[in-house]
């Protein structure tokens, strides 16, 4: 009974196009309409049967775990028959969740921050996943060319830097390292681009450098281009880069489901973490990344335990870089 829909064929091209979209990302719908259930829509009493329910998520390196979960049986153990909607863009998934046709959902923490400043009533239930902490190898890097002059973050004062989406956890990251190394944060010049177009950019020099997500980073890196900072990792090593979430609604109306989804979802992480072979694995299962890159590119870290402290951090540089214009309470974010 378990149901996953099929990745779209470009899936590796899409991967990381909106991987981190916020409030500002107008792109992206994805092939998630038509089908959703609704959570509570089948009983899970004493006849056994599964609750369907419908998360949206992205074709990324960053979803693995729930995709291993879904593939372990992990979420049938909890009384779940789940469907993975995919969106081509983060920006598609907050209002499918708000308006129920998900029940729940994965984004980057800066992008529910940026949609509970805006009112929307979200809950995160668990964790997406995390940097590994180790400023050496990261998920994602600003990335220079050898003759680019750049060699700190100091030095992207003055330079244009590529990031998916402007306003949201690319570019607030990189002015706090480059603040941290003692640049101007402000004279950084941030130009969108999608990640899988970032490598030729840097390349042919349409760019001084550009902020870059897994699977692309090992692409530009095999190209010739050479890590500046590995800005998550650099501004907070134990930062929660992204969380699974639904409604405040659905949480009160219906909070066994929620239970049962946040606990299948918190041993499909624990799952993934300890096993990070299966984790790895997995990824050719729904993208379409280059076997050569899939085995040496860096896996983001997976852990049950939501980070408020990692939270709270991004929500001090959203504002600090006016990306609200006044704090956001994590509390109500948090479950």
């Amino acid at each position: 009974m378990r149901r996953m829909t099929t990745a779209l064929a470009a899936a590796g091209s899409l991967a990381l196009l909106a991987a981190c979209s916020g409030g500002g990302d107008t792109g992206g719908g994805g092939d998630g309409g038509g089908d959703g259930a609704t959570a509570g829509g089948t009983a899970t009493g004493g006849s056994g049967e599964l609750t369907a329910v419908t998360v949206g998520v992205l074709p990324i390196v960053d979803t693995a775990a729930i995709w291993l979960g879904v593939d372990q049986g992990i979420f049938e153990d909890h009384g779940l028959d789940v469907e993975l909607e995919l969106a081509q863009g983060g920006a598609a998934v907050v209002p499918a969740v708000v308006s129920g046709e998900y029940q729940f959902g994965f984004s980057n923490v800066v992008s529910l921050l940026l949609a509970g400043s805006q009112g929307l009533p979200l809950k995160m239930v668990a964790p997406g996943n995390f940097s590994t902490g180790d400023p050496e190898s990261d998920i994602g890097a600003v990335l220079a060319m050898p003759d680019s002059g750049i060699e700190s973050p100091a030095d992207l004062a003055g330079k244009t830097v590529a990031v998916n989406t402007l306003n949201n956890i690319g570019d607030v990251t990189v002015r706090e390292v480059v603040e941290k190394a003692g640049g101007d944060p402000e004279q950084v010049s941030f130009v969108e681009m999608g990640f899988p177009d970032m490598p030729a950019a840097l390349a042919g020099g349409q760019v001084d450098a550009a902020w870059i997500l897994e699977p692309f980073r090992t692409i530009a890196m095999d190209q010739g281009a050479e890590v500046v900072t590995h800005n998550f990792a650099d501004v907070d090593p134990e930062m929660m880069i992204a969380s699974y979430f639904t409604t405040s609604q659905l949480a009160e109306s219906d909070p066994e489901t929620v239970e049962a989804f946040t606990a299948a979802m918190e041993e499909s992480l624990t799952y993934a973490e300890e096993n990070p072979d299966a984790a790895r694995e997995i990824l050719s299962t729904y993208t379409e990344i280059d076997p050569a890159v899939q085995e040496k590119m860096v896996m983001p870290r997976f852990s049950p335990d939501i980070n408020r402290d990692s939270v709270q951090t991004l929500a001090d540089l959203a504002l600090k870089y006016g990306l609200v214009s006044e704090d956001v309470d994590v509390d109500a974010l948090l479950p």
